[in-house]
């Protein structure tokens, strides 16, 4: 039995139903324990939420609720305990899902398993009725906020600018938040205000049925938005998923910037800000050189770790490292974790450390100016899945003869990297059968044209 994915367990609701919100509650559940339990706004939250606690003050957990809440507000609240957030993220409002944290961090793969082998015994962990935990109400939105604002002050403050040290970080900042009628509408335009800024929001009103549009933010989602921007009212535009982990940041003109070039100007400045003699950036095989070559050049290094893993991937590299080395930020695209704020993944961060970046820097476009951007290509080369095991051991060898100027990795699907910064990856498909190739270079669709065409014979040759 498999309930876990890459982002806890999601999915329709006839399958993420109350009675599986109870089993899970009742597996995760330790004796004298206190989890902390949240939601974001879909319809079907308050009935997973009662059976998730029914779940857990049965087997002996105590329970704190409260309310609905972005997801980050929820890992914040588990500092020191535990939490479950009852969220599907950005999938449509017919699903739902289940996030376990402990400490701030989501569970790594270890502890889902054991929660995964408890389900599936399908043994009662009622404990004696006297042994059953209590529950009641926890207030934390307005502490979380609290911790965002003085984080970002001290963080992101701004560099010699005094008159920002009482207006704020943002002052004069004219923002434009896309709140998708999810949980960040709770948080990031309270918090921008707050800094400073001068904020609209649209789609503020949280609505399990995302009527403002679908709740993962994509540039087609976001359509009505970009339209919005377009004629340069705003310096910035943010936009978040159902949940507010996630962030897509947006031009004045609408324009979608490209992930990995937030996720190069953010790692930058924190391993410029970082005093520890290795500062480490962690993010996934997907990601762009250009946050090596920024990274680099601010004096510190990247390291890599699969899709979905980002917690592991620190805790990887606390245990390789030194008593220098510090991990500083790691970050997937559109996910962030600011390790000096905390362990999860924070959408409402990453919005305040974004916008503060753009006052500092005067607009996006300045703020952009150090970052190479090379033309990227993301394609999906057919592949069946019975096949994709054996295609990828053939492309561990034959991409290399086929690059052999490329330096490869193949640790998670196989990386080359070449000695103008440009890269390409392969690695299968976790849900459709395809092989995903993703590249940049400045002669992009050359090196799409060569890598797919090794590819396809792989493919070919192990059907």
């Amino acid at each position: 039995m498999t309930l876990f994915g890459t982002a806890g367990i999601r999915g329709p609701v006839e399958e993420v139903s109350p009675s599986l919100a109870l089993s899970v509650g009742q597996a995760a559940a330790e004796p004298g324990e206190t989890f902390v339990v949240g939601r974001d706004g879909r319809e079907t939250g308050p009935a997973l939420a009662a059976a998730m606690e029914a779940g857990l003050a049965s087997a002996g957990a105590d329970v704190r609720r409260i309310g609905r809440v972005p997801t980050p507000a929820l890992a914040f609240a588990s500092q020191g305990r535990r939490g479950v957030m009852l969220t599907a993220s950005h999938n449509p409002p017919a699903d739902n899902g289940i996030k376990l944290f402990v400490d701030g961090v989501e569970y790594d793969s270890d502890a889902e398993r054991t929660v995964d082998d408890r389900v599936a015994s399908d043994q009662s962990r009622l404990v004696l009725w006297h042994d059953w935990g209590d529950a009641e109400r926890l207030a934390v939105l307005e502490r979380y906020r609290d911790a965002v604002v003085e984080f970002v002050r001290e963080r992101f403050g701004g560099r010699g600018e005094s008159e920002n040290a009482t207006a704020g970080p943002l002052a004069g900042l004219r923002v434009a938040v896309d709140c998708g009628n999810g949980m960040g509408a709770l948080a990031t335009p309270q918090v921008l205000e707050r800094l400073g800024a001068s904020v609209v929001a649209v789609n503020a009103s949280v609505d399990g049925h995302f009527p403002g549009r679908g709740s993962k933010p994509t540039p087609e989602t976001l359509s009505e938005f970009t339209d919005f921007l377009a004629d340069g009212r705003f310096d910035l535009g943010l936009a978040h998923d159902g949940d507010a982990d996630r962030l897509v940041v947006l031009g004045p003109d609408g324009g979608v910037i490209h992930e990995d070039t937030i996720l190069a100007v953010v790692a930058a400045r924190y391993t410029d800000d970082s005093d520890a003699d290795d500062p480490v950036v962690v993010t996934t095989p997907n990601a762009s050189a250009r946050i090596d070559e920024r990274v680099r050049t601010a004096g510190g290094r990247v390291e890599r770790v699969e899709l979905g893993a980002l917690h592991e991937g620190i805790a990887r590299e606390r245990d390789r490292g030194s008593d220098g080395t510090e991990i500083v930020f790691a970050a997937e695209p559109w996910k962030h974790i600011h390790t000096a704020f905390g362990g999860w993944i924070d959408g409402v961060v990453s919005a305040a450390a974004v916008a503060a970046l753009v006052s500092d820097a005067g607009d996006t476009e300045t703020l952009r100016e150090p970052v190479t951007e090379r033309p990227y290509r993301k394609v999906s080369v057919e592949c069946p899945d019975d096949a994709k095991s054996a295609t990828m051991a053939a492309l561990e060898s034959a991409l290399p003869e086929a690059f052999p100027e490329a330096t490869v990795e193949t640790e998670y699907g196989v990386r080359l990297e070449f000695a103008d910064a440009s890269w390409l990856l392969v690695r299968p498909s976790g849900t459709e059968p395809y092989v995903r190739l993703y590249a940049e270079s400045e002669t992009v669709d050359e090196l799409v044209s060569e890598a797919r065409a090794v590819i396809e014979t792989a493919v070919a040759d192990e059907r």
